[in-house]
């Protein structure tokens, strides 16, 4: 079973009437069926971020990269002879 990241559900024969599928939701994300099955899910406009996406610093790549060292380091020592 799927789990369902929506409290509102609605099938595709009821997206005849969008309007009608967001009043109900009231400003939520929906799950869209098709035959039993989720098939996407409808997201209002206010619930999408309005500004450009964040991209890491330098010194926050470089932060992550000295935190996962104890992990990549086995890796990268596996991949020096291939």
């Amino acid at each position: 079973m799927n789990r369902i990241y929506a409290k509102t559900v609605c099938t595709m024969t009821e997206l005849r009437e969008p309007q009608k599928v967001f009043d109900r939701a009231g400003g939520e994300p929906v799950a869209i069926f098709k035959n039993s099955k989720i098939v996407g899910y409808l997201v209002p406009e206010s619930m999408v971020q309005d500004d450009e996406p964040r991209h890491a610093t330098m010194d926050e790549v470089m932060e992550a990269i000295r935190s996962r060292k104890a992990v990549n380091q086995p890796v990268l020592d596996y991949l020096k002879d291939k």
